[in-house]
C-alpha cells in the first residue's frame, strides 16, 4: 500500500481512457492515405467532405467526445481481449468495438440510400478508426484500460504506456504531420500491396500481437526517454504507414 501511494505521488495518474493516436498521428495516416487514393475515390471524397482532406477530418471522432450525445461511440475507438487470443475467438463487448465500428461505418458509407449527413458522419468516423486500429494499445487488454493504468515517466513527466504510444513518441520526434507523412508515403507497388493485404480481422490481431510486445517494453514507474524512442520509433513509423495505406485501400474499395 505504501509503495502504491509512493508511485502515485511520484508519477501522477494521467487518465485518458482508451484514447487515440494524438492529432499528429491521425493526420499522418490521413495524409498518407490521400496520396494513394484512386481518381474515383478522390472525387467521391472531395464531394462528401466538401473539399476537405482526409487529414483535416481525421480527428473528428475525438473532437465529438466533448458532446455527451455522442457518448455511445466511445467504445468504438478500441477493443480489449486477452493476449494470445485472436479477435474472432474473443468475447465481444455489448457496446461494440473498433472492429464492429469499422464494419458498420463501411456499410453506412457504401449505402447510397442513407442520407448524405449519415454517410459523411460515418465516413469521418471510419477515417479515424482505421488510424486507431494501428495504434497497438487500442487492441489491448481490459484489466489495465489499454495501458492507461501502467504509469511511467516520459522525460521526467508523468505519463502511461497508452499515452506514450498515443502522443509522447510522435510529438517527441518533432516533425509536423506533413513532414512525417512525406517520409512515409513513398513506397513501391509491391510494398504497398503487401501492407494492404488481409482483412480488418488480420489487422486488429496484428496490432494485438504488437501490443503484447509493448507490455513487455516497460515496467511500472520506469523512466522513459531517448532510449525508448530509439528502440521504438521505427515501429511507430511502421504503424502510421500501415494505417495510411490501409485506409486508402478501404476507401478505394468503398468507392470503386
Amino acid at each position: 500500500m505504501k509503495k502504491t501511494l509512493f508511485l502515485l505521488l511520484l508519477f501522477p495518474v494521467v487518465v485518458f481512457g482508451n484514447a487515440f493516436w494524438g492529432k499528429t498521428g491521425h493526420r499522418v495516416t490521413g495524409e498518407i492515405a490521400q496520396e494513394h487514393l484512386t481518381g474515383k475515390a478522390k472525387r467521391a471524397l472531395e464531394d462528401l467532405l466538401d473539399g476537405h482532406s482526409l487529414a483535416f477530418v481525421s480527428t473528428f471522432a475525438d473532437d465529438i467526445k466533448a458532446d455527451r450525445s455522442f457518448s455511445k461511440y466511445s467504445a468504438w475507438h478500441y477493443v480489449n481481449y486477452p493476449l494470445g487470443v485472436g479477435y474472432k475467438d474473443s468475447e465481444k463487448s455489448e457496446y461494440g468495438d473498433i472492429v464492429t465500428a469499422i464494419e458498420d461505418c463501411i456499410k453506412k458509407v457504401k449505402d447510397k440510400n442513407n442520407s448524405r449527413e449519415d454517410r459523411v458522419f460515418h465516413l469521418k468516423l471510419l477515417i479515424h478508426f482505421i488510424g486507431d486500429l494501428h495504434q497497438p494499445m487500442h487492441a489491448s487488454r481490459e484489466e489495465d484500460k489499454g495501458g492507461n493504468d501502467i504509469q511511467v515517466q516520459w522525460f521526467g513527466q508523468g505519463s502511461n504506456l497508452h499515452r506514450v504510444w498515443d502522443k509522447n513518441l510522435i510529438e517527441s520526434y518533432g516533425m509536423t504531420y506533413t513532414e512525417l507523412a512525406h517520409e512515409l508515403t513513398d513506397v513501391d507497388r509491391k510494398q504497398r500491396k503487401t501492407i494492404q493485404e488481409g482483412s480488418i480481422y488480420d489487422w486488429v490481431d496484428e496490432s494485438h500481437e504488437i501490443c503484447a510486445e509493448l507490455y513487455d517494453s516497460v515496467e511500472i514507474g520506469q523512466k522513459l526517454g531517448y532510449r525508448y524512442s530509439y528502440d521504438y520509433n521505427d515501429l511507430l513509423f511502421q504503424q502510421l504507414q500501415k494505417g495510411g495505406l490501409r485506409l486508402a485501400k478501404v476507401l478505394n474499395d468503398i468507392f470503386a
